[in-house]
């Protein structure tokens, strides 16, 4: 299914020739999308099934301007069972034709999180391996010599969260300097704190321990086995033409459209473990097939296993090697999915999340087979401001696992006083 332009272009952005959605208290009286039908939250009864409740869902998220573009799918290690997108690449530009190339950022760290047990599992590392062992310039750094590489893919490291060090530091040599006087949060394997720093460090060992950039590695251990021949870093000009544009950014006085969101990966070059993957919702079908298929293509069924597994029982949040497990509370995608699902999200409005193939209590309405939902949107578009995606996210997630849960479609300011989920790199992760 897709979408289509909306109507008028609201005002905004004049600089680039972007329209802005209308804000908050105009939402109302916003143009609708050539896809007609109510917002999904005046909806006189659901609609006829899993496929029009997810478009109508998403179409509606757009007609209250929180992304000019969605596109999405659901499936097994079969195929899919429900996708399509819906949109344009920005406001007032060309629609959506299921080609896009999507900034997925910190679904990035689960895809370099494979190539590293991809490594474990041929000999190349050791899971237990410290950054000190291949990184020299850290084995002097008080407290950081010692961590190892499960800490960093299960954010258990002590580095901090919310390190915008592109504020101070314009140059990678500089950025990775201030990157090594990090204080810690607290002692290795004592704390959970969703760390992007981590997954800097943990692509630079990478790059050591298979001497071969980080882009050809990921190239090489995961998009080529799996056939996600558009699945990039940095992408060249051509392909930047398919790109989603994502924020209206003061720092680089420009739209960004093709280039990585995340300041912190900009300043590294674009290709670094923590950000900087784009690719098209295709090639996102071929990773969730394979999770959904139990890792095929990708790692041994006692590697699947160990990266699936919770490696933070007794601490607050469930992590996995690479991914986030669903927490009983607060998780990115609500409580639709199965208590052993897992999966990860992109500040820039990006997610995949797996069920296994058997869920506990979940097994009846799964059925025997493991399931993925990805979700594809570029919510920072034209700003990061107002933060109403989650809602969006969390009610995706409900109709594609068909939950009887009731969801009330509303997308005004929905979290909770106090909360840190509007945040990139809020202790639980991106949302």
């Amino acid at each position: 299914m897709s979408g289509a332009a909306g109507g008028r272009m609201p005002r905004g952005a004049e600089r680039t020739g972007t329209a802005c959605p209308p804000p908050a208290d105009r939402l109302a009286g916003a143009p609708a999308d050539r896809q007609q039908g109510p917002p999904a939250d005046r909806q006189t009864g659901p609609p006829a099934d899993r496929s029009a409740r997810l478009a109508a869902l998403l179409a509606a998220g757009r007609r209250a301007g929180i992304y000019s573009a969605a596109a999405w799918s659901v499936g097994t290690a079969d195929g899919r069972e429900t996708h399509g997108h819906l949109g344009t690449r920005r406001w007032g530009g060309a629609e959506l034709n299921g080609t896009e190339l999507w900034d997925l950022a910190s679904v990035t760290k689960p895809i370099v999180g494979l190539a590293a047990l991809r490594l474990a599992e041929a000999g190349a590392l050791r899971l237990d391996d410290t950054v000190g062992a291949y990184l020299p310039e850290y084995r002097r750094v008080p407290g950081k010599a010692d961590i190892t590489v499960t800490q960093l893919l299960t954010h258990t490291s002590g580095l901090p969260g919310g390190t915008p060090l592109w504020r101070a530091h314009s140059d990678r040599d500089g950025l990775l300097a201030a990157l090594r006087g990090l204080p810690l949060r607290g002692a290795p394997g004592t704390v959970v704190e969703y760390s992007s720093a981590g997954f800097v460090l943990l692509g630079l060992i990478l790059e050591r321990a298979a001497a071969t950039g980080l882009d050809e590695l990921v190239a090489k251990q995961v998009c080529e086995p799996l056939g996600m021949r558009e699945t990039v870093f940095a992408p060249g000009p051509a392909a930047r033409e398919r790109a989603v544009s994502t924020e209206l950014c003061t720092w680089r006085g420009r739209l960004v459209t093709g280039q990585v969101h995340d300041e912190n990966a900009v300043v590294l070059g674009g290709v670094c473990g923590h950000a900087g993957l784009f690719a098209p919702l295709a090639d996102m079908d071929r990773l969730g097939r394979a999770l959904a298929a139990g890792g095929e293509g990708l790692l041994s069924a006692p590697g699947f296993a160990r990266m699936t597994a919770c490696h933070t029982e007794g601490l607050p949040l469930r992590r996995c090697l690479g991914w986030q497990g669903r927490d009983a509370v607060g998780s990115p995608v609500g409580t639709a999915m199965g208590p052993s699902s897992y999966g990860h999200t992109g500040f820039t409005g990006t997610s995949l999340w797996v069920e296994p193939a058997v869920d506990g209590t979940e097994a009846d309405r799964a059925g025997a087979e493991g399931r993925y939902y990805v979700l594809l949107t570029n919510r920072v578009h034209p700003s990061r401001d107002p933060r109403r995606f989650p809602a969006v996210r969390r009610a995706f997630h409900h109709h594609a696992a068909a939950s009887p849960a009731a969801v009330r479609l509303s997308f005004g300011a929905d979290r909770p006083r106090g909360s840190t989920a509007g945040r990139r790199d809020a202790a639980s992760g991106p949302w």
